[in-house]
């Protein structure tokens, strides 16, 4: 049976496959689940950069904080 998941061909540096597959070893999983892993974090991370450009721009607008509770209402 097929595969449901998208697969990517991508070229790596030799430096850059050599990292990936060390850290794939150290954790004792595929590279592929690897690479997935660091791919996710990365976005995560991106992500957490963009909600805190657009909180640090309604901050300088309004200059009001809110508490944790009010924000997620």
């Amino acid at each position: 049976m097929a595969s449901t998941k998208k697969r990517l061909n991508i070229s790596l540096t030799e430096d850059l496959d050599n990292t990936l597959n060390r850290l794939a070893h150290r954790d004792g999983v595929p590279l592929d689940v690897k690479i997935a892993e660091l791919l996710r974090m990365g976005l995560e991370t991106e992500e957490d950069v963009f909600l805190d450009h657009i909180a640090t721009k309604r901050y300088k607008i309004s200059g009001v904080k809110l508490s944790h509770e009010k924000a997620w209402q």
